[in-house]
C-alpha cells in the first residue's frame, strides 16, 4: 500500500537549449554582403555600403568604390563598375575601375576596359578593351620643370579626362591632309 518514491520510474529533467542568434535591425551585417540573384533584373544605378555578388541581370551603373564586387557565373552587367574588388565570372559589357584589384577568371567575360593597380586574367577568360594599372600616385606627381609653351609639344589629355578617355583618344586614327 505504501510505495517508496523511488519505485516509481524519473522522467529526465528536459534540458533547454539556447535559441539560436537572431539579427536585429540594430545590428550591423558583417562579412555579408547583397546578392542579385539570377531571376532579377535591375535597370539603373547601384550604390551601397556593402559587397555585393551579381547573379542576374544589371544595366547602368554600379558604384561600390569601397566594396567588393562579383559578377557571377549566371551574372549579365551592361554597366561601368566601379569597385574596391571586382571579380568577373559572368558577363560585363563596360569599363571597370578597381581600387584595389580586378580578376577576370575562365569562366568570364570583359567587353570593354579596365583600370586597376592590380588586374589578372586567368587562362580562358575573354577579353576586349585596354588595361590601365598605372597607380594613382603617379597622375599626381608632375614634374616640376615643364614649360607652358604647347608649341611643340604633343597634344596632352586634361586632368578631367579619365584613363578611359585618354585611351580611348589615343587609339583613334589620326587623319593628316
Amino acid at each position: 500500500m505504501w510505495k517508496k518514491e523511488n519505485e516509481f520510474p524519473q522522467q529526465p529533467e528536459p534540458v533547454a537549449t539556447p535559441a539560436p542568434p537572431r539579427n536585429t535591425p540594430a545590428e550591423p551585417r558583417s562579412k555579408e554582403g547583397a546578392t542579385i540573384g539570377p531571376s532579377i533584373s535591375i535597370k539603373g544605378d547601384l550604390t551601397g555600403g556593402e559587397d555585393l555578388i551579381i547573379q542576374g541581370q544589371v544595366e547602368g551603373r554600379i558604384d561600390l568604390k569601397q566594396n567588393n564586387v562579383t559578377v557571377g557565373k549566371s551574372g549579365r552587367v551592361k554597366a561601368d563598375i566601379h569597385g574596391r574588388m571586382i571579380t568577373i565570372d559572368g558577363e560585363v559589357e563596360g569599363n571597370l575601375f578597381g581600387e584595389e584589384q580586378i580578376l577576370v577568371r575562365q569562366s568570364g567575360s570583359v567587353r570593354g576596359n579596365i583600370v586597376s593597380p592590380r588586374v589578372s586574367l586567368e587562362d580562358g577568360s575573354k577579353f576586349k578593351g585596354s588595361i590601365d594599372m598605372e597607380p594613382k600616385s603617379a597622375d599626381r606627381q608632375r614634374p616640376q620643370n615643364v614649360t607652358t609653351d604647347n608649341r611643340h609639344r604633343p597634344e596632352t589629355p586634361s586632368k578631367t579626362e579619365t584613363g578611359i578617355e585618354q585611351a580611348a583618344k589615343a587609339a583613334a586614327p589620326t587623319s593628316r591632309t
